[in-house]
């Protein structure tokens, strides 16, 4: 009684619960393909980026390490859609959700990388996911962070990515903006089958207090 009591005490107070922010696509413009999707709260921004709130939620992840995006992202694919097609513990079907996400480790052009690729758990799997079969395969509780955002519609691939991480990076620097320099975020919203209209996104997690533009108005999420 006092766990339920206290559970229904922080959801009354919009206190952030094991759920997080996952929700119906159609609360999202960017969201397009699945039923749930990464729902945010946006800060501010303007047509060059926008600063995002996201609460608490849970993914399940793999890493692959290699030189550049493609072969890591192929195998971790794999893998975690091995997860949601019943490798898993209770050898349940789990739905597609988006973004997919990526977490690309800062290094030079010949060094190598980990990529760690994660899978959006949806609503009914966020408090007690179902454990992987894989053991390199993960639940991940990603905590509460606020981002900086830039959205491009070209192909996630190693080059573009890093040509729009390194063109915000650049832009962050010169509005004085404090962020986590170690890693970007890639968040792909499309299948690989969509060749028109897609959306990708490149973001950095805000260190401090977020930068907001001078000019800034209210953007889709």
């Amino acid at each position: 009684m006092y766990i339920s009591g206290l559970f229904l005490a922080m959801v009354a107070v919009g206190y952030p619960t094991a759920e997080g922010r996952v929700g119906d696509s159609s609360e999202s413009d960017i969201c397009t393909e699945t039923r749930e999707c990464l729902l945010s709260d946006l800060i501010c921004g303007n047509e060059k980026y926008q600063v995002r709130h996201y609460s608490p939620v849970k993914w399940v992840s793999t890493d692959v390490e290699n030189f550049f995006m493609e072969v890591p992202a192929m195998i971790a694919f794999r893998r975690l859609f091995q997860y949601i097609s019943g490798a898993n513990d209770k050898n349940q079907t789990i739905e597609m959700t988006s973004p997919v996400l990526v977490k690309v480790q800062t290094k030079g052009i010949f060094e190598m990388a980990v990529y760690t690729m994660s899978f959006l758990l949806p609503t009914e799997h966020q408090m007690t996911p179902p454990k992987p079969n894989n053991p390199e395969v993960y639940i991940y509780d990603m905590p509460e962070k606020n981002v900086y955002v830039q959205s491009y519609g070209e192909y996630m691939m190693t080059h573009t990515d890093r040509d729009q991480a390194r063109d915000l990076s650049k832009f962050l620097d010169k509005i004085g903006a404090q962020y986590n320099k170690d890693f970007h975020m890639a968040a792909g919203y499309n299948s690989p089958m969509t060749a028109k209209n897609r959306h990708n996104e490149v973001w950095y997690v805000v260190e401090g207090e977020p930068v907001c533009p001078d000019n800034w108005k209210p953007t889709a999420p």
